[in-house]
């Protein structure tokens, strides 16, 4: 089974934006989407702002660039995921490594694009693009495991992919805004993900 194409790909940075976009990360998160000028975004990527507004004309073309640059590295986990000798097992290793303390780094950002989202038009479409291709990549895990069809397994399991996305990303959100989580709620996020991955790999087909 091929992995399933973007119907409506955000768009990819080149080299050079990747190294931008990795320098003003911090800088985004920490002043967000309106209190990050243009002009600080160029000073944290060590460029002039004319030179800095060849890359990105504006601070939504950086939030759009920035979940291409995610998305990318998400679509190479996936690839990895569904070539290893257990997928689910695979998939849930990677799930679980995003709650560690490097991957939630990321979360005041993320926090912000939320934010933004709401009121920016083009940055909620590319928010939901890129969450709307994890939630089809996840399905093609989930149809690979239960011998499933595609079209079938997306409809049978949209929930729980949606349901795996929010997990991440509000995991995320709530530790840039009130710490690391507790062992106690650590556990019982774990214990969800561990039942919606159960209840999909107890689905097999028949025949």
């Amino acid at each position: 089974m091929t992995m399933p194409a973007v119907t409506h790909p955000v768009p990819a940075a080149d080299a050079r934006s990747h190294e931008i976009l990795a320098s003003i990360r911090q800088a985004f998160a920490e002043k967000g989407f309106d209190g990050a000028s243009m002009q600080d975004l160029a000073r944290a990527a060590g460029m002039s702002v004319g030179n800095f507004y060849r890359y990105f004309p504006s601070k939504a073309a950086i939030v759009q660039a920035m979940c291409g640059y995610d998305l990318t590295e998400i679509q190479g986990e996936f690839a990895e995921i569904q070539t290893s000798d257990r997928p689910m097992l695979s998939l849930r290793e990677r799930i679980l490594n995003h709650f560690s303390e490097e991957s939630l780094k990321d979360g005041q950002l993320w926090a912000e694009i939320t934010a933004a989202a709401i009121r920016k038009p083009e940055i909620g479409q590319a928010a939901r693009q890129m969450e709307e291709t994890i939630v089809s990549l996840l399905t093609t895990i989930f149809a690979q495991a239960t011998r499933r069809p595609l079209e079938e397994a997306r409809v049978r399991y949209e929930g729980q992919c949606q349901m795996l996305v929010m997990l991440v990303k509000a995991m995320a959100i709530r530790t840039a805004q009130c710490g690391p989580a507790s062992p106690a709620l650590a556990a019982e996020v774990v214990a969800v993900i561990d039942r919606l991955l159960a209840q999909i790999s107890n689905d097999t087909a028949e025949g």
